[in-house]
């Protein structure tokens, strides 16, 4: 069955308009997690824009499913991550202007400093996952570098009209690597940019893991309630 891990970060971006302490990302967290989500998934980037270090600390105390932390390689992210142990750590490319994360890890110029990072955190048993782009090289990297999964990065394929040619064209090249993932004895994870509409297809291809969502979950909440945007997404890829 493939997994559902629910990034709760806008909740927090709605929360930092204001700063009055609510929507409460740890009330966000328990809803999903009863409805039956597999994981919760937070960013916790360099500039704070929504997650707060708090956030973090909090919800690994709370959660009973497991808590997934998205972080770059800075390095006071990463003794953050070290003192707090999350479950898992998804490292990305991080860059101060961006909206979202726009692509996969370079792996070739960030090998020393990952290789160090991932060394780091496997000894203290977190399970470390590098978010990548859908290339066979970017894969065997990640084995090198000792990951224990990888996130195919779908923001490529999420901007593909469902049904074209070139919506094909990606689905295509995502399974592709996803058979490399799995032949390298590495967990196969997908996500961004995943929605509604476009989920079923990476849902389904074998051996496929978790998918990290988020945005459109929170986005379709607005509407309906957090419970059944959750809902609706779980009956969609199971």
């Amino acid at each position: 069955m493939v997994k559902l891990g629910v990034n709760i970060d806008h909740i927090a971006t709605l929360r930092q308009q204001r700063k009055v302490g609510y929507p409460s990302v740890l009330e966000a967290a328990k809803i999903v997690e009863e409805v039956g989500a597999d994981q919760i998934t937070v960013h916790l980037r360099e500039d704070r824009r929504h997650i707060q270090d708090e956030d973090v600390v909090q919800l690994k105390k709370i959660l009973t499913i497991p808590l997934n932390l998205e972080m770059s390689i800075n390095k006071e992210i990463v003794n953050f991550a070290l003192k707090v142990k999350p479950n898992e750590v998804c490292i990305v490319p991080e860059r101060r202007q961006e909206l979202t994360t726009e692509g996969g890890l370079d792996l070739k110029k960030h090998y020393k400093k990952l290789k160090t990072t991932i060394e780091k955190l496997k000894k203290e048993g977190i399970f470390v996952s590098l978010f990548i782009e859908p290339k066979k090289e970017d894969v065997l990297l990640s084995k090198e570098l000792g990951a224990d999964a990888v996130e195919i990065h779908t923001g490529k394929y999420s901007l593909c009209k469902v049904g074209t040619k070139k919506f094909q064209m990606e689905l295509e090249r995502i399974k592709n690597v996803s058979k490399i993932v799995l032949q390298q004895n590495l967990i196969l994870n997908a996500g961004h940019g995943l929605d509604y509409n476009n989920v079923k297809p990476i849902a389904e291809i074998e051996g496929m893991n978790t998918l990290n969502i988020g945005f459109s979950i929170i986005s379709r909440a607005v509407f309906v309630g957090l419970k059944q945007a959750v809902e609706e997404m779980l009956k969609l890829i199971r």
